[in-house]
């Protein structure tokens, strides 16, 4: 496993899915190597006090001293704009120094693993990058603006070919990056729809358990047999990609199925999300006596805004609280209660 090293980053709103992925992946292929870049210093602070076997967490100062281009962007971008920024540069920063490494691996910190992801790596033996398509469902054809491949996995082997792709990447993210869409740019994630177009050696990840979403998992049956969840009767489910689960109203946890018009079958609840939930919990409860929050401030809105984002975000939070009634009415939602989830 130390051939395959991965790289993710969070900060300590995100610590506990973070954890479950580390935790996930040290389960099914122990002894894994995973980098944290620490959005947070409340973050770094938790993982250092944590001292996890096999986790190097590096503040985000240190990387960005390391990446003078990178970091001169953080001025005139949006936060999540600038994380968005930083993927490529960090994949880049870890192969700098996983010289023993075969393949480094980007992964998104909402990922979890039911199995081990090492036979993804066997599509990939004459690759030098391999990504991973979004699989929009039918009925998400208008997604499709946001890229054919999806960012929550994107590899690259540690020789000049991989490097060579993956320093482009950096590079487009420099000239541009934001969080709209602007012809076929979208954030970090536009720019892979040409990887294939531009670089040889690309492999597009065909394995449907790898990257099983929200947005994808209309597309499939899900079944349950001999403990372990199979997609379409035969295929083992790899890691699930957790977009769009958070806490709402103080005692439930929400997903994103209804958004994406997905079906949330009883196997879906109790075999992929309820393992998912409940370790988010146990993680929370377990880092609390670590975690250093920072101070709470009163938000203070300035006296110039744009009033109509203000009210699109107002009528957007409207229509998002309706789905999570929906969801709580109709058994979607997970009832939190003295740390369990029900």
């Amino acid at each position: 496993m130390a051939n395959h090293v991965y790289c993710t980053y969070f900060d300590h709103n995100y610590l506990s899915r973070g954890l479950a992925l580390y935790h996930s992946m040290q389960r099914h292929a122990p002894g894994s190597r995973l980098w944290v870049l620490c959005l947070s210093e409340e973050c770094y602070r938790t993982l250092v006090a944590l001292d996890l076997p096999d986790m190097i967490a590096v503040r985000l100062a240190d990387f960005e001293a390391a990446d003078a281009g990178v970091a001169a962007t953080r001025a005139h971008r949006s936060t999540i704009e600038y994380y968005f920024t930083c993927t490529p540069a960090w994949m880049l920063f870890v192969l700098a120094r996983e010289a023993g490494a075969e393949w480094v691996t980007y992964l998104d910190g909402d990922l979890y693993f039911f199995e081990s992801p090492e036979k993804i790596y066997g599509e990939l033996k004459d690759a030098a990058v391999a990504i991973i398509p979004h699989r929009f469902s039918s009925k998400l054809a208008r997604l499709r603006k946001f890229g054919t491949y999806n960012v929550g996995w994107v590899g690259a082997r540690n020789d000049s070919e991989g490097t060579a792709v993956i320093s482009w990447w950096r590079e487009k993210c420099i000239e541009w990056c934001h969080d709209y869409v602007d012809g076929d740019r979208f954030a970090d994630q536009g720019y892979l729809d040409s990887f294939s177009r531009l670089f040889a050696r690309v492999k597009v990840i065909d394995n449907v358990g790898a990257n099983l979403a929200p947005w994808n998992i209309g597309n499939y049956r899900i079944d349950f047999r001999d403990h372990r969840v199979v997609i379409d009767a035969i295929v083992p489910l790899i890691f699930f990609h957790f977009q769009g689960v958070k806490k709402g109203w103080g005692w439930f946890i929400f997903n994103s199925h209804r958004v994406h018009r997905a079906p949330f079958s009883k196997i879906v609840r109790d075999h992929i999300y309820r393992p998912y939930v409940r370790e988010l919990l146990a993680i929370e409860k377990a880092i609390k006596p670590v975690l250093q929050l920072p101070d709470a401030r009163p938000h203070r809105r300035s006296a110039i805004v744009d009033i109509r984002q203000y009210l699109t975000s107002k009528v957007r939070n409207v229509g998002v609280r309706v789905l999570q009634l929906l969801d709580i009415a109709t058994g979607r939602a997970f009832l939190v209660f003295r740390g369990t989830a029900y």
